[in-house]
């Protein structure tokens, strides 16, 4: 993958009929701090008589707030980026450094059970002159004891959930990572993001979710505990926040209603006119929905 490629993901909600929007937040643009190269970016929005503005949250996120004056029965977002995908030379993974009175909004856990008390006890056991290989230690544990599997409903399972269960989907194991590490008194963030890497039939693009952990005189370091892996030039960071929450792809209100959602992915390598790839495309029932529009990060 050492090529610009070009990324077209398209998000289709369909409504059984007319309603009327609230503010829609969309989170799909990259973070200023992603370590990927991004050539180009632009984002359509259907139906086209709508107002957009571009702002920054409290995390520095780029968000794009939309509404609409009159009912819709579509609401469409299309984004085509171009990333280089090119190996990084060097070794520092350093993503951004973050002032330390910062870093207290990254540092709270939640209430731990026993399973993480268990594992939190074990991580912390791992001594190492190099905190990012400790760090890597840890994550390889949770590669390693949870399996991954997809899960299209909205929501992050709890740490304690995710152990009892020994399985999760890329944000619960990322969620998880957190939640230890924050015991350890390390900040730690989650990531949503784009994760494009080669598989045995080409190379493919999902919603991805990982976490981020704060090194002293690093910065931001990710690790995507699906893997097991430090994150690479494949990762495509578009937000990153305190809690699974505050980095939904797209959140916002509407009228009671049945919806349909349909997501694409195509991805198309500069200079092969013939490799055009349409990756995955997933159907979602959404019923007597208020909002729909927190799609999941397999």
């Amino acid at each position: 993958m050492n090529r610009p490629v070009t990324l077209v993901h398209r998000t289709s909600y369909h409504y059984d009929r007319p309603v009327f929007l609230g503010p829609q937040t969309i989170r799909l643009r990259p973070h200023a701090a992603c370590p990927t190269p991004i050539v180009s970016y632009t984002m359509d929005i259907a139906p086209h008589d709508h107002h957009r503005t571009w702002r920054h949250d409290d995390f520095g996120n780029h968000e794009a707030h939309v509404t609409f004056d009159r009912q819709v029965r579509d609401f469409d977002i299309t984004v085509r980026l171009t990333a280089d995908l090119t190996p990084a030379t060097g070794s520092a993974p350093c993503v951004e450094l973050t002032p330390a009175p910062a870093l207290a909004a990254f540092m709270t856990p939640q209430a731990a059970g026993p399973h993480l008390r268990a594992f939190v006890a074990e991580a912390a056991s791992i001594h190492t002159a190099d905190p990012c290989a400790r760090l890597a230690a840890i994550n390889r544990m949770i590669a390693t004891r949870t399996t991954y599997r997809t899960r299209m409903e909205a929501g992050v399972w709890d740490a304690e959930e995710t152990l009892g269960r020994q399985t999760g989907s890329c944000r619960d194991s990322a969620w998880l990572f957190i939640q230890v590490l924050r015991h350890m008194g390390i900040p730690a963030r989650f990531v949503s993001g784009y994760l494009i890497q080669p598989d045995a039939s080409g190379t493919t693009c999902d919603l991805h979710a990982w976490a981020q952990a704060h090194i002293p005189d690093i910065g931001w370091v990710g690790f995507d505990t699906t893997s097991g892996l430090l994150t690479s030039r494949g990762h495509i960071a578009l937000a990153a926040a305190a809690h699974p929450e505050q980095v939904a792809p797209v959140s916002g209100l509407l009228d009671s209603c049945n919806a349909t959602l349909d997501v694409s992915m195509t991805l198309h390598h500069a200079g092969r006119s013939d490799n055009t790839k349409a990756h995955e495309i997933k159907v979602q029932k959404i019923k007597d929905c208020h909002d729909p529009h927190g799609n999941a990060i397999s």
